[in-house]
């Protein structure tokens, strides 16, 4: 596998996007991109676990079992949730006057929303911007795309890479969008992969869905799961490998790369996390069970104490303990190691449950450090996993308590 810096998803082959202002954004800057695939493309999709689903979340659930899907529109600054009957009916007029434009069906177009919820969209401003958007598509648009599905996050997050099957090159690329509101429980936030390799639909929708729940599941800025979180990939086909439709060498292979790419993404969204200046990486090793590791790591990253203290480098070991202890994950209290790493420098803080003596200023120096690692070891088994997080900072307060000014 090879990492193509400075490559999008347009440099993947039949990819062509674009991301322009419509005026949703009161910043007038790029608010909507579309993408859009050459080809027959498959698709996979997983979407938020919420109750209050908004309305291109419904529509797009029933979209997703077409079996092409060519386009993904995507608008910032409305994410058309809680607004009835209408809210679905302007999903499914997006979808429409996509699909008119760039003469596919309906079903084959995917709509994604963010933004703030309970407020009707502006369909005049849609309408023009969703044609502008389609009149713009271009191989070079992946970075205006990729700009376009931004909220409050203060940089784009993408990624591509190419690697080899049967001979032939593929490649995979991805755009997200991530700040706040962000623990996600199915896919998360917004993101969308794209990719030529030739694969089933079926196959595809089970690595991705594999890969999911190892990288954005295991996330958390703030505990809130969105009404419109979705993640997404679409294959094309056109590398002109041999289709993938069974489980394989070839398949794990790819799995592999979605898992990284997915993972890499998933620590971007956590890093720029609303006022965040860190990103944390919690480790929970030998748990009984793979979801003992995986719950005990997650109520770690989303525990507001244990952030708090991340913000002001405070060794605060015991709220660490404290979130494991309250996960519902089996473990023996007695057995607990916790160290601390950063840029290559470690230090234990606690052993077997209780705290040990250490250097207070270097823990401080690490937990300074832009990226922290937190080593749980809870020695009584053989299953790891690894949630990703942010500090709790005074600007996620002043973000968030005037959103919707």
């Amino acid at each position: 596998m090879k990492l193509l810096i400075g490559k999008t998803i347009t440099d993947v082959a039949g990819i062509t996007a674009s991301g322009v202002s419509g005026g949703l954004k009161k910043s007038g800057k790029k608010d909507l991109c579309v993408i859009h695939s050459k080809g027959n493309p498959v698709a996979s999709a997983v979407f938020t676990k919420n109750k209050v689903k908004a309305a291109p979340i419904v529509m797009n659930m029933e979209h997703i079992k077409n079996p092409i899907t060519k386009v993904i529109v995507v608008n910032s600054g409305n994410a058309n949730a809680c607004t009835g009957k209408k809210g679905l009916e302007d999903a499914y007029t997006m979808a429409q006057l996509t699909a008119d434009i760039l003469g596919v069906a309906k079903e084959e177009v995917i709509i994604q929303s963010t933004g703030i919820i309970g407020v009707q969209l502006d369909m005049e401003k849609i309408d023009s911007a969703i044609k502008k958007g389609c009149e713009n598509l271009s191989d070079q648009g992946g970075h205006d795309a990729a700009t376009a599905m931004l909220t409050t996050d203060t940089s784009e997050k993408k990624i591509a890479v190419s690697f080899e099957i049967d001979g032939k090159e593929i490649t995979l690329a991805g755009i997200a969008k991530g700040s706040g509101m962000v623990h996600p429980n199915m896919g998360t936030m917004l993101s969308t992969l794209v990719t030529d390799l030739n694969i089933s639909k079926e196959m595809l929708d089970l690595a991705f869905k594999d890969s999911v729940d190892i990288s954005y599941n295991m996330i958390s800025v703030d505990g809130d799961t969105s009404t419109n979180d979705m993640a997404m990939v679409i294959a094309n086909g056109l590398a002109e490998n041999k289709k993938i439709e069974t489980v394989g060498e070839n398949f794990e292979k790819f799995k592999d790369i979605l898992i990284y790419i997915n993972t890499e993404l998933a620590k971007l969204i956590a890093k720029d996390g609303e006022g965040a200046t860190k990103l944390i990486e919690v480790e929970v090793k030998n748990a009984q069970t793979l979801e003992d590791a995986r719950i005990s790591a997650k109520s770690v990253i989303r525990s507001n104490l244990t952030k708090c203290a991340f913000f002001g480098a405070d060794a605060n070991w015991g709220r660490i303990l404290c979130a494991v202890g309250y996960s519902d994950a089996e473990f023996n209290p007695n057995n607990i190691d916790i160290s601390f790493y950063g840029e290559g420098e470690k230090i234990q803080i606690a052993e077997d449950g209780m705290g040990v003596k250490f250097d207070v200023d270097k823990a401080k120096e690490i937990l300074l450090k832009p990226e922290v690692k937190v080593e749980i070891d809870l020695k009584d088994g053989e299953y790891s996993a690894t949630a990703w997080g942010c500090d709790l900072t005074y600007d996620y307060v002043k973000i968030n308590g005037a959103y919707t000014t």
